[in-house]
């Protein structure tokens, strides 16, 4: 243990490794070894529907073979569209056994957001929801993607509840209509239904398998500069930071876990502890497409959690929902909270609630995404985010002269070395340049405090980006769509802290000679170009916006001004 250059062992939890080594091979691998250990298993858990580890390593051959037949081949990418379902983890691993690339996007995106990404990363073949097939469909011609795999979520259910979609009720057909779709999925792209790729014989053993070296996942993040990129994964950085976050559980049971995938799997968090940590452990992975209180206490009654990584709201509504319904959550041993600060009365809270400890965590999704977390113990500093995860180097310096270290106790800006730092932005040689520094550090463009016993607080962050429920949102690009409005000649958006934890999304808009304003007209505007986290929870209108002397909006002066100033009823719209 070298505490001289890594102090913060000191406060690890007992049984947490001080040195740690990054396991050998690959995602698939570690499926594989999973399936050959937990093979009886249950992996996944949808809506009550169980799959074991066998079945699970058996559809992902099959799966594989069916999309090597659609002639995907090594370092393909492949554009993932789909909310949490057992095709969800079938397509990603299957991807992955060719040595392709895997692309997570969100189903919920615009079709201008979608469509950016998939020109960005030129991936031939689209997995989708099939309620999202016909707007790929609709791309121009000039989009790659030239095949699309439709998976209906429903065939995936029991048959009781498949049963039940089917009844001549209007709540049965809108419940069926919010989960799949027919129409509008002919166009000039090949459609292939996601059984069909199942019917496909096991891939041979003899096929060849990736490096661990090889690009694993296409991560698309705003990252330190606003502008949507994809990160390059490989395998050993996701594997890496899956093994570090086992490390971090000590009381970890491996092949008895159960853990419960609220968090969705595009998104870097929740892709690392459920579709990479969690099948490691051998846990049974029990799957919601959305968050929704009722269906996660319904799950608990079958098959209770052990392990709940989530967000701090996700914490506050269940610990509220269980207490009304008299629901038991003391199951959950272990929760893991990120995205956004976690309030000490959430800890409180669910603590109470569970019997369990509820530590906070923080990453990026350049790290694959964890860096650090609180340990689970008595040592915890509930307001920190806790000391660097094992196998992890960081340092605080002086964010205009990154090569400059600040003195103990100052604030700057958080750099990262480690096995799960990222390899770079796709096709972006100079902004990767700009994050990942010489021997191997990446930039954060977050401002921390590291105290006397060597526990992170977060103090600001550079970027600017805004994070609301759990989502980086970019303020330049809901700048940009509230700028296409013709009302508005100017714009700045900023991230106003909410009491109960994350942000609001907040824009100050100057509007055109004449024009009045009309929040909800905006707001209406702004959801045709993005997604709803995305649309701002407030505007209010100014007479001008504070500049620097080379014109770029200061957005921190326009923060300021607003917490200064308070903001007004009428420039708040509604939380959708």
């Amino acid at each position: 243990m070298d505490l001289a250059a890594r102090p913060w062992l000191a406060s690890y939890a007992p049984g947490v490794p001080t040195i740690f080594d990054v396991p050998e091979g690959t995602l698939t691998d570690v499926l594989d070894a999973s399936v050959g250990t937990y093979a009886a298993t249950t992996a996944l858990e949808f809506f009550g529907a169980s799959t074991s580890y066998r079945e699970l390593g058996d559809a992902v051959a099959r799966a594989a073979a069916g999309l090597k037949a659609l002639g995907v081949t090594h370092g393909d990418r492949v554009a993932l569209v789909l909310p949490n379902c057992p095709q969800h983890i079938i397509a990603f691993y299957a991807v992955l056994r060719l040595g392709a690339i895997v692309v997570e996007h969100n189903p919920l995106y615009t079709d201008r957001e979608l469509r950016h990404q998939f020109e960005d990363h030129g991936a031939k073949l689209a997995i989708v929801w099939d309620r999202v097939a016909p707007r790929i469909q609709r791309f121009p011609a000039d989009i790659a993607v030239t095949t699309v795999v439709s998976v209906d979520l429903i065939s995936a259910m029991p048959v009781s509840r498949r049963l039940a979609l089917t009844l001549p009720l209007r709540r049965a057909r809108e419940a069926r209509a919010a989960l799949t779709t027919t129409d509008g999925l002919t166009g000039p792209r090949t459609l292939v239904a996601w059984k069909e790729l199942l019917r496909h014989r096991r891939l041979p053993q003899q096929q060849p398998r990736p490096a661990a070296t090889d690009t694993a996942v296409l991560q698309y993040t705003s990252g330190t500069t606003g502008v949507p990129k994809g990160a390059i994964l490989t395998h050993r950085n996701l594997l890496a930071n899956a093994a570090q976050g086992r490390a971090w559980v000590p009381g970890l049971d491996a092949g008895r876990e159960t853990v419960y995938a609220v968090l969705p799997m595009f998104h870097a968090y929740g892709l690392t502890l459920c579709l990479t940590f969690a099948m490691s452990i051998g846990a049974k992975l029990v799957l919601f497409p959305r968050f929704d209180v009722g269906l996660v206490l319904d799950a608990a009654k079958k098959s209770p959690p052990t392990f709940l990584p989530a967000v701090p709201p996700i914490y506050d509504r269940l610990a509220a929902g269980a207490a009304e319904r008299g629901a038991d959550l003391r199951s959950i041993r272990f929760a893991i909270s990120g995205a956004m600060n976690l309030p000490e009365s959430t800890v409180e809270t669910w603590e109470a609630a569970t019997g369990g400890y509820l530590i906070e965590g923080y990453g990026l999704t350049e790290t694959s995404p964890i860096v650090a977390g609180n340990p689970i113990g008595p040592t915890r500093r509930p307001g920190t985010v806790g000391v660097p995860f094992p196998g992890t180097d960081v340092r605080i310096v002086d964010p205009d002269a990154p090569d400059v270290d600040r003195a103990p106790g100052e604030t700057g800006e958080l750099l990262i070395r480690g096995p799960q730092v990222f390899q770079g932005y796709w096709r972006r040689p100079d902004e990767t340049q700009a994050v990942l520094l010489d021997d191997g550090w990446c930039r954060t463009g977050d401002i921390v405090r590291m105290d006397g016993d060597h526990f992170i607080t977060i103090v600001d962050r550079i970027k600017e980006l805004i994070i609301t429920g759990g989502f980086n949102v970019a303020p330049s690009e809901v700048e940009r769509a509230l700028l296409n409005h013709a009302d508005v000649t100017d714009a700045a958006v900023v991230g106003l802290a909410r009491a109960e934890g994350g942000e609001d999304v907040v824009a100050v808009v100057v509007l055109a000679p004449g024009a009045a304003l009309d929040v909800e007209a905006l707001r209406s505007h702004c959801r045709s170009a993005l997604a709803a986290y995305k649309v701002p929870r407030t505007i209010v209108q100014a007479q001008d916006l504070p500049r620097s002397q080379i014109g770029k909006i200061l957005r921190r002066e326009v923060r300021a001004q607003l917490l200064n100033d308070g903001l007004p009823a009428e420039g708040k719209g509604d939380r959708r």
